[in-house]
Formats: C-alpha cells, sequence, structure tokens
C-alpha cells in the first residue's frame, strides 16, 4: 500500500486511454519503478502538482494503447506541448528548462556535469548490486559501492549532494509524496529482478 493519500489508480489493459494532446501535461509514471519515480519527485520538488496530472502505468500488465502514446511503452514519459519526452534523465533536464520552481541542477557548471554523470552512473550501480544479488562477483559490487562513496565525499558543502537536494531526501516533502512501501517494492524486485 503507498503511503501517499488520494494516488490516481493504476492503469492497465483494461483501462481506457486519457485523451492525448488536449492541452493537459500528464506524467505518465509506476508508482514501482525508480526511474519514474526521479522524475515524480522532481515534480514535487519543483511544486508542479496542480500543473502534472499523474498517469499511472501498471508494468505487468501494461495498456495497450499506451505504446501508442510513447511507442518505447517505458516510464516516465512527459505529455506536455503536444508532444512525448521520456526518460527520465532528459525528464529533469526537461522540466527544469519549461517550469517554474526551485532548480533540479546547481547552478555551478562542474557541479551540474558532476550531477549528471553520476545520474548516467545510477544504471551501471545498480547493475552491478543485482548481478551481485544473482551471485555475481563481490568486485563489481565493491567497485560500484566503492565509486558512489567518492562521489558523496566530493564536494562538502552542505546537507545535501553537491550542495543542493538530493542526500537528505527523506526530509524532503518532495520525495515523501512519492515513497511506496517498501515491501511492495521489495516483492516487484524479487520478480520482476530476482525471478523469485
Amino acid at each position: 500500500m503507498a503511503k501517499v493519500e488520494n494516488l490516481p489508480p493504476v492503469l492497465d489493459s483494461t483501462s481506457k486511454q486519457p485523451p492525448l494532446f488536449d492541452g493537459t501535461t500528464r506524467l505518465y509514471t509506476s508508482y514501482a519503478c525508480p526511474y519514474a519515480q526521479r522524475a515524480w519527485i522532481a515534480l514535487n520538488y519543483k511544486g508542479l502538482q496542480d500543473k502534472i496530472q499523474l498517469v499511472p502505468i501498471s508494468l505487468t500488465d501494461k495498456p495497450t494503447w499506451y505504446k501508442d502514446v510513447y511507442p518505447p511503452a517505458k516510464v516516465p514519459a512527459l505529455e506536455h506541448n503536444n508532444q512525448i519526452t521520456g526518460e527520465s534523465l532528459d525528464l529533469l533536464e526537461y522540466f527544469d528548462t519549461h517550469f517554474e520552481g526551485p532548480k533540479l541542477f546547481p547552478d555551478d557548471p562542474s557541479k551540474k556535469k558532476f550531477a549528471e554523470e553520476m545520474l548516467a552512473y545510477v544504471g551501471t550501480f545498480a547493475g552491478a548490486v543485482v548481478s551481485h544479488l544473482k551471485g555475481g562477483p563481490d568486485s563489481e559490487m565493491i567497485a560500484a559501492f566503492d565509486k558512489m562513496e567518492d562521489a558523496l565525499s566530493k564536494f562538502d558543502d552542505g546537507p545535501f549532494f553537491l550542495g543542493q537536494f538530493s542526500a537528505e531526501i527523506n526530509k524532503i516533502d518532495a520525495y515523501k509524496q512519492s515513497k511506496w512501501d517498501i515491501n511492495e517494492l521489495t516483492e516487484g524486485f524479487k520478480k520482476r529482478i530476482l525471478g523469485l
């Protein structure tokens, strides 16, 4: 069960498609996908909850119409200004350039570049952890954690990673609004990733 109240229901293969390009800005998401959650947190952090409608998609029983909305049929995807934009990292940049609210990336160019590198590294990091959980070598996971530890200590100018939004995320309402029940996330992870 979600920790957040009044969330829209998850759409599955039996659900009707919302009208496309009717002027409504929509974030097609999944409550259980960490990449979609990244975009949802950014939306919340920028204070866009009343400007962008959440459209949660079932990852195990996707609506057939979703491939017409966003052909890769992945989440997250944003419907805005008569176009669909996908990929969570691209959406972070898109939110910063197309919507008002607190900046998601540091103003300092070296910090911004470093933040983009670390965000891009998340997939490699997660892959090393999953590989280890499936019986892979310890060395990959240890190297991944070492790189993350080094990154966290690179800039020491505030309670957050890069001096801004991140490390103390549990204290930020933008994250709390999107936080999902850990037991549901764990069960989904075991099924989808580990095949248990």
